[in-house]
């Protein structure tokens, strides 16, 4: 026997280990899942559209809600839509199609600022929360002193105190907001702080942030996601409230809250209710829209519709 024609091949322990199964992708599965949805597509697309114009189209426009250069020309008030005037004019000449995008993409730019705080802030703090007994004796009493006063109440107060302006807002928004995603994220991690593999963990010294990162966090995907879902358009709405009654945002600042409250003369004018029902339809689409977008999400990103 010719011993060239024969190699010897080294034992490699960690052969015995590998798995024989396909290569999994978990956000290649998100993404799949998402997509296969036609509803949320369409949703996704209305969503971008209105979120692109909102921020686009005021950087060519050059909008000044303060600007009274057709305020002396009555050919120029309450004209219907048109192709010149897509959303018409308003009671002083201003071209409403330009005030509708202006007026939106700061509203969106609360919303999303204030939503990121409230994010951010309230995982964090949720999961340390949730995962340390001694932490949820403190917080549990701080949460239920702070969220027996009406969300509203303290927003109204704040924006009395801070002053009218998009930055008070955001604050007054965001200051106790973060502490109702905190305790969402707690019971979340409550649910899963002692099972089998975090017990592991901790008899093992793993220390307390790398067992909250890499064992709890990713299967909290789908929450963060649903919570981000259910805060913007929440602080969107609040926005267009708190406009409305005349504590947010300043008269150089234009909202769709702005519009609505001046506007909302008009809501029984036969020729110019439009200036009402116009900002008050985008604020729904985008509600809308972003609330299917983050639920779908949300469905598609939870582990355990991943399971085989």
């Amino acid at each position: 026997m010719e011993e060239n024609k024969f190699t010897f091949v080294k034992l490699e322990e960690s052969a015995a280990e590998h798995i024989a199964a396909p290569h999994y992708s978990y956000w290649k599965s998100v993404f799949r899942r998402f997509f296969s949805n036609k509803v949320a597509i369409t949703m996704l697309i209305i969503a971008l559209a209105i979120t692109l114009m909102a921020f686009i189209q005021p950087l060519f426009s050059g909008y000044d809600p303060l600007d009274k250069e057709f305020i002396n020309t009555p050919s120029m008030w309450y004209l219907p839509p048109s192709l010149e005037y897509p959303f018409g004019t308003d009671q002083k000449g201003m071209n409403m199609f330009d005030a509708v995008w202006a007026g939106t993409g700061m509203s969106l730019k609360i919303a999303f600022i204030a939503t990121t705080i409230s994010t951010v802030l309230g995982v964090i703090v949720g999961a340390f929360w949730g995962y340390s007994k001694k932490l949820d004796v403190i917080m549990i009493e701080i949460y239920n002193i702070i969220y027996n006063v009406p969300f509203t109440l303290v927003v109204m107060i704040l924006m009395y105190i801070l002053g009218q302006g998009q930055w008070q807002l955001i604050f007054a928004l965001s200051c106790t907001s973060w502490l109702g995603t905190a305790y969402f994220i707690r019971v979340q991690v409550m649910i899963i702080r002692d099972r089998e593999y975090n017990l592991a963990s901790r008899c093992l010294g793993t220390p307390t942030s790398k067992v909250i990162k890499h064992n709890i966090l990713p299967y909290l995907i789908s929450v963060i996601v649903t919570s981000v879902a259910r805060d913007i358009p929440n602080f969107i709405s609040y926005e267009v409230f708190l406009s409305y009654l005349g504590v947010g945002l300043t008269e150089a600042e234009p909202s769709l809250g702005r519009m609505v409250q001046n506007y909302v003369q008009f809501i029984q004018a036969p020729n110019a209710s439009y200036m009402f029902w116009i900002p008050i339809c985008v604020c729904a689409m985008i509600s809308i829209s972003l609330y299917i977008v983050g639920q779908t999400l949300a469905d598609a990103s939870d582990p355990r519709t991943h399971m085989i």
